[in-house]
């Protein structure tokens, strides 16, 4: 989906569906293309400044409907694994390299028929866990002012144990305009319908936060959405412990456990096929892995307030 608006302003590209399982993202902008449609009509006041651009990450693995087919897209995207992708003829490319190829194509060709002063990137994703729903912003300091304004819980460090996802690439290093940064919205469970709900919000959230709209013409409903959901939870917690894994570990997670949960030093969480897997560190769990792809197990963070 793509909606313009007359007034120059930023370039929104928001992506649903980086994993292919996680389609709340899509729905979502198909509902807020819907919405942009039908606002200028029921309110004449209502001005929309730059572009927003709504695309669907890995569309094999989407149809598929699994997180990926032969790579993780959202751990491709190093500086140095993207030069290297695109060096390479497409035909010799893995599914997950020609997507990404053709997702920075498709930016590229964006950025050069808008020629934006600023370039913003929300990644939505939803988790194979229920729980409460959280936000991840790159290392810019307006990443971090997004990603609060998302009124969800915030989580730093994140980058420093994950590596080649999209807010590692989509900053001012990599790409040619004034300003470029990122962020991440996590919506709840994959199959949670309510998810699509809060992606719509979060997409609201961000056009206000960069400057797409004037927050008198954004109803207070997206802001509840996200903050009733959110209240009981951490406003900023920060990464204490990844636990990676590979197919060969034969990685289960213990049933039961929820984003924000809280768990004790020495608690089982997992099993592989070296035996029980205990918390290294007391904190809350957050991503603990139901689904059979996946390279992290579970996150243990800890809250900085409330």
């Amino acid at each position: 989906m793509q909606y313009e608006g007359a007034a120059d302003g930023p370039l929104l590209i928001v992506i649903g569906a980086l994993h292919g399982n996680e389609k709340a993202g899509i729905k979502a902008l198909e509902l807020v293309a819907e919405m942009l449609e039908v606002e200028p009509i029921t309110n004449r006041d209502f001005s929309f400044k730059g572009r927003l651009v709504g695309i669907i990450g890995n569309i094999p693995a989407t149809k598929k409907g699994v997180r990926f087919i032969d790579q993780d897209l959202n751990r491709m995207w190093n500086k140095t694994n993207v030069d290297h992708v695109l060096k390479k003829p497409f035909e010799d490319q893995s599914i997950e390299e020609r997507e990404l190829t053709c997702l920075l194509k498709f930016i590229a060709s964006q950025i050069n028929d808008y020629q934006p002063e600023e370039l913003y990137i929300l990644d939505l994703h939803t988790t194979s866990s229920g729980g409460g729903i959280f936000s991840i912003p790159n290392y810019d300091q307006q990443s971090l002012e997004i990603a609060i304004k998302l009124h969800a819980p915030v989580v730093l460090d994140m980058l420093q144990a994950i590596s080649g996802t999209t807010l590692h690439y989509f900053n001012n290093k990599n790409i040619n305009l004034p300003k470029t940064t990122s962020v991440t919205f996590e919506a709840g469970q994959h199959d949670d319908y309510i998810s699509v709900n809060r992606c719509i919000a979060a997409i609201i959230n961000c056009m206000k936060s960069v400057g797409c709209v004037d927050k008198e013409d954004v109803e207070n409903i997206h802001d509840e959405i996200l903050q009733s959901y959110s209240a009981k939870l951490p406003k900023l917690s920060r990464l204490l412990y990844m636990h990676e894994i590979s197919p060969a570990d034969k990685f289960i997670m213990k049933p039961g456990y929820n984003n924000f949960d809280s768990v004790r030093k020495g608690e089982i969480l997992a099993y592989d096929r070296r035996g029980e897997i205990k918390a290294p560190e007391e904190g809350l769990i957050l991503m603990p892995l139901y689904q059979q792809q996946g390279s992290e197990g579970f996150f243990i963070i800890r809250p900085e307030s409330n």
